[in-house]
């Protein structure tokens, strides 16, 4: 039992020479998403450290295996949506990536194992009809918007 523990205390001191490469790419804040105040509240508070090149880094994004898994959460949420360059995408990747936000903002983000440890990031049902509402999915059948400012001004 005693050999048991010392190897895995062995393995995981080992799993720690593979670190992952934590990142933050610069990016253009113009091309950043721009929102009202309330909006943009919210997706700094419980998107923007997957969705965004503006990551806070969590102390145990520096220990694996965990280490892996952060970074493939950041990864992968950079992929489908990057808050942080919003206005490169063309009007219909925007409006595609919108109505992802109101599809998936009601029930799967952000995701639980997140709200775990980020507690702060638990959003109410008043914040994600919030942001629904800000999306304009349920507006007609016409493209969200043809121009970000559009929806700013609002």
């Amino acid at each position: 039992m005693k050999n048991t523990f010392i190897i895995i205390f062995i393995i995981i001191i080992l799993l720690q020479i593979i670190q992952i490469e934590k990142t933050n790419p610069k990016s253009n804040p113009k091309l950043e998403i721009h929102a009202p105040k309330e909006i943009m509240n919210i997706f700094k508070r419980s998107c923007y450290d997957c969705h965004s090149n503006d990551t806070n880094w969590p102390w145990y994004s520096s220990i694996a295996p965990v280490s892996w898994s952060v970074s493939s959460h950041v990864e992968d949420g950079r992929q489908w949506l990057n808050f942080s360059i919003w206005n490169s995408y063309t009007i219909n990747e925007q409006n595609k990536k919108i109505k992802e936000i109101f599809r998936s903002i009601y029930i799967a983000m952000p995701p639980s194992d997140y709200i775990y440890f980020h507690e702060e990031s638990f959003l109410t049902k008043k914040e994600r009809n919030l942001v629904r509402d800000w999306t304009g999915v349920m507006n007609d059948n016409k493209p969200i918007f043809t121009n970000i400012t559009e929806k700013i001004h609002e």
